[in-house]
């Protein structure tokens, strides 16, 4: 669970385990290891998510030659979520998912996670947020392709609704962003506008330092995309870090945190014999 004075860090494995259990479990392995927060999948009832015509689109892929082959093909099923659920609580890991529709949030709320995430490409749909928000999960909500209007709108629905956002996520949907597209500054901005609301960063950028720039501006929660090597097969991998990558991301934020200290200026133990040893006189 998050804590006011820690950075929640969320290593999203997504669609990147390829629908293969053993990889999620390596990702999850992986998370837990560099000491991560929690882990973050993607669910997705196919059939109502995408049209007929959606699926029945040309695209080659390990699965087949259709987009429909593809889309079923990277869907876990329960038994796998059901090992998933139960190699995260052995491992003590957080573990949670983005539904995309609203069978998904049911197949989601079978299992007892922390909360519900808000996908960037779910965030304008009134309806489904209003049927998160009714679980009384609480949500993390990515706000990639919306302007500050629209993410009052969000925020709007679902304070009606009588949902609880427990993190707000600024975020740019480009796969990887360029450093020109972050605009790690509204960070503040929507600080600003939502001050009851914590404020995290979900990025999707080439390595780690923007994300721990983000923290040093104030989110409270990192989010990123993880893999074992980002030339595997998949769409995701390539705005994914890879171990080593999300190693660093973690102790840089690590340090950052307890770097950062309280703010309060005072004399520490620890120099008084230094001031001993170098100050000439102390008439102050």
């Amino acid at each position: 669970m998050i804590k006011q004075d820690s950075c929640y860090i969320v290593a999203e494995i997504g669609i990147n385990h390829n629908g293969d259990l053993d990889i999620a479990k390596q990702l999850i392995e992986l998370a837990k290891d560099v000491g991560c927060d929690a882990v973050k999948f993607q669910k997705r009832t196919v059939d109502v998510v995408y049209t007929a015509e959606e699926l029945e689109r040309y695209r080659e892929s390990p699965f087949g030659t259709t987009n429909g082959a593809l889309k079923y093909g990277l869907e876990l099923s329960l038994e796998q979520y059901q090992e998933i659920d139960r190699y995260c609580k052995e491992l003590q890991i957080d573990w949670f998912g983005s539904p995309w529709d609203e069978q998904s949030v049911d197949f989601l709320m079978e299992f007892d996670t922390p909360y519900i995430k808000v996908a960037s490409a779910s965030a304008t749909d009134k309806g489904l947020l209003e049927y998160c928000s009714r679980t009384g999960r609480p949500l993390l909500v990515s706000t990639g392709m919306c302007d500050l209007a629209m993410i009052k709108k969000i925020v709007s629905t679902i304070d009606n609704a009588g949902g609880e956002i427990a993190m707000l996520y600024h975020c740019t949907s480009t796969y990887p962003s360029e450093m020109h597209e972050l605009n790690l500054s509204g960070i503040q901005t929507l600080k600003q506008a939502f001050p009851g609301i914590p404020i995290g960063y979900s990025g999707h950028e080439p390595g780690v330092t923007p994300s721990v720039i983000a923290v040093a501006l104030g989110a409270e929660s990192v989010e990123r995309h993880i893999t074992l090597k980002r030339t595997m097969w998949g769409s995701d991998h390539a705005a994914s870090l890879e171990p080593q990558g999300l190693r660093r991301l973690v102790r840089d934020i690590r340090d950052f945190k307890v770097a950062q200290g309280d703010g309060i200026i005072e004399l520490l133990d620890t120099e008084r014999p230094i001031a001993e040893k170098l100050r000439r006189k102390s008439t102050i």
